[in-house]
């Protein structure tokens, strides 16, 4: 089955960026007494105490968020952005824009890995050309997006996510954007363009060098604006980023679990932590990507990836593959009967 193709464009559920960021503060918190619940039943289970290592830790994040003390996964959805980037003209990216709208067309065909992964996932695949694939200014000489442009964005992936999910991972697709990526990076936690710029889809050391001067030129220009997130990221961001803190906002605001993937995605949200330090508790990185800088972004965030893999595909690709972690997990503490229900003796040493 191919992937819905959603709308592009939104009514703002955000009038102004007083509004957004209120929103991003005003955020609700998972539930203890569910946690509290998912841990008895835990040490009930036919098993030594923590045998199941993080599974047993994915299967209360999974409850506390979800409200329920047997959580699911009936309802998972994968959503990838896609957005083109002004500064591509710069010589960022070895790629042209035209293959954003190309793969595209591949996702919509079903030909590209995140298809078969999402399927092997059993997942829902949505993709969401954010603005007509218009591409943003380039960012060393303007702001990437206005305002309007920039909540519009935000709006798209707000309103990207249904409040029914048991599950939702973002992914994105978008010629040149591990560039504003970095950028962002390099913004909100420090640092140079050299410090935060990889080779993104193939750029020779050269290439990773004029990408680190290109940063290093829009930091400079927009220095007023970054000790703002929200600002920071409507000058140094791109749609499908902002499309992508957008619908991360709105799977917090309905308690929705989020699985993160690679550089971008978790760059994306950086400016929701930067405001509230809270504002990732709902997240878990699916993995680490190869592409430079996200071990040191993950760390920074606190983010321990489930897998690791050498991942650097992005389109959710690295959330897909967790997502069967996240079954098992749940298939064992669901499933497992307890020591009472089997008839086996329980051990009286207190493992530490």
């Amino acid at each position: 089955m191919p992937p819905h193709i959603m709308p592009s464009f939104c009514q703002p559920p955000f009038a102004s960026m007083a509004e957004l960021r209120n929103a991003c503060l005003s955020l609700p918190d998972p539930d203890p007494k569910v946690a509290a619940l998912i841990g008895e039943r835990d040490a009930t289970l036919t098993k030594p105490p923590g045998s199941l290592g993080r599974l047993e830790e994915l299967s209360i994040w999974l409850g506390e968020w979800q409200g329920h003390q047997k959580p699911t996964l009936e309802h998972v959805q994968i959503t990838i952005f896609a957005g083109n980037h002004g500064v591509v003209r710069r010589g960022v990216s070895p790629w042209p824009s035209d293959v954003t709208a190309q793969m595209v067309s591949n996702f919509q065909s079903g030909g590209a890995a995140i298809n078969q992964l999402a399927r092997n996932a059993g997942a829902d695949l949505a993709v969401v050309p954010v603005r007509n694939l218009m591409a943003t200014a380039d960012f060393t000489a303007t702001p990437a997006m206005g305002e309007e442009e920039f909540l519009d964005a935000v709006s798209v992936g707000y309103t990207a996510v249904s409040p029914t999910l048991d599950l939702f991972c973002p992914g994105e697709m978008g010629i040149g954007n591990t560039t504003p990526s970095a950028a962002l990076c390099a913004a909100l936690l420090g640092g140079t363009g050299a410090d935060w710029a990889g080779r993104g889809t193939g750029l020779d050391q050269a290439g990773v060098n004029l990408k680190a001067s290109v940063i290093d030129e829009a930091l400079c220009l927009h220095a007023a604006s970054l000790n703002d997130p929200l600002h920071a990221a409507r000058c140094l961001g791109g749609y499908e980023l902002a499309a992508i803190l957008g619908s991360v906002l709105a799977a917090r605001h309905h308690r929705i679990p989020v699985l993160l993937d690679g550089f971008v995605c978790t760059a994306a949200v950086l400016p929701l932590i930067k405001l509230t330090t809270s504002a990732l508790d709902h997240t878990k990185l699916s993995h680490c990507s190869a592409e430079a800088g996200h071990r040191r972004l993950a760390d920074a965030l606190r983010l321990k990836p489930i897998l690791d893999l050498g991942l650097r595909l992005g389109e959710a690709s690295g959330s897909a593959v967790a997502i069967p972690v996240l079954r098992a997990a749940l298939a064992c503490h669901n499933g497992m009967a307890t020591f009472a229900e089997a008839a086996v003796s329980q051990s009286d040493v207190s493992i530490q």
